[in-house]
């Protein structure tokens, strides 16, 4: 493992102060205020240990804090991490399409072995793979020259949708990661991009939603929904919606 001697220099970053980066930029890239807190809890560290580590970052010209201490990655953090995340999603999907390893072995995997990628060897990945646009749960891989083609019309989230709507999944956000048996489950129940969902219910007082997919019905709690980006493919059919308390943000 390398060691952090030279300050401003990438290639003496520990590969847990690079994993403090990669939640930095998941944060970010999600719209969630990236703090200290949040991103202990992702690393799976405690606070005294993270603002250590966010200390030596920050000496490295690798993040800023802003006066209401939340973190932002300079041109050169963000680089860093910008990269290492597109090692992740190629390796994850070199994992999954060519090895037949699932979800949660793939990201397990992922993790380890992003940090021995080289340039060459991301590059090749990249040209085997056909250059793919997104990593297994659909999330843009950095640098593909193919992610300009992909979907933008609009999205929302699986937890806002309504009774009677039906709805294609586009990718499940990288925050799921952060809980492998979560990712595990929406997996086995085939909730992944590309396939179609029909909302069956939708439950305001324990805050959960039913969906019905090629498997059957499937019961999300709204923190697990909120992390599934569909585009609605059908409308509310009339005197079928379900009046519902407002979804709060998962944290």
């Amino acid at each position: 493992m390398a060691t952090e001697t030279t300050p401003g220099s990438t290639d003496t970053i520990t590969d847990k102060a690079a994993q403090y980066l990669e939640a930095i930029y998941l944060l970010i890239s999600e719209g969630r205020p990236a703090i200290a807190a949040r991103v202990a809890e992702i690393v799976g560290v405690t606070p005294p240990t993270v603002l250590g580590t966010l200390r030596r970052l920050q000496q490295q010209g690798l993040i800023r804090l802003t006066q209401r201490k939340e973190i932002r990655l300079t041109e050169e953090g963000h680089a860093f991490a910008e990269r290492l995340m597109r090692r992740h999603r190629l390796m994850e999907r070199f994992l999954t399409d060519v090895l037949g390893l699932d979800w949660r072995q793939a990201h397990e995997e992922a993790e380890r072995l992003e940090h021995a990628v080289s340039p060459v060897l991301e590059e090749r990945l990249a040209a085997v793979l056909g250059d793919p646009a997104t990593c297994p749960h659909g999330n843009p891989i950095p640098g593909s020259r193919s992610a300009s083609l992909l979907d933008l019309s609009p999205q929302m989230r699986l937890s806002e949708c309504d009774v009677g709507q039906a709805a294609t999944v586009i990718r499940i956000e990288e925050a799921a990661e952060w809980d492998l048996d979560l990712l595990t489950f929406l997996e086995r129940h085939r909730i992944k991009p590309g396939e179609t969902l029909n909302i069956r219910d939708v439950a305001a007082f324990n805050d959960t939603i039913t969906v019905t997919g090629v498997d059957g019905d499937v019961v999300l709690g709204n923190k697990a929904a909120e992390r599934v980006w569909v585009h609605p493919t059908t409308a509310v059919a009339e005197g079928t919606s379900v009046a519902r308390a407002p979804v709060a943000v998962a944290g």
